[in-house]
């Protein structure tokens, strides 16, 4: 799986994790399936779509019988 960032949150912030769930939530309802994470070593919330990687073709390839 591969994330993609879309925002960033203080968590020092005066409203805590509440301006990244508003933020999650709008996406959502625009048909984007965001979610919160906590960014522990940055100490920011941030706002996560959580995306399948393609697996390569050479991965997915049946081998070859001689």
């Amino acid at each position: 799986m591969d994330r993609t960032v879309l925002e960033r949150f203080p968590a020092g912030g005066p409203r805590g994790h509440w301006p990244a769930e508003e933020y999650a939530g709008a996406c959502r309802e625009e048909g984007v399936p965001a979610r919160v994470v906590m960014d522990l070593a940055s100490d920011t919330f941030l706002v996560v779509v959580e995306q399948r990687v393609p697996e390569r073709a050479e991965a997915r390839a049946s081998p070859v019988r001689e």
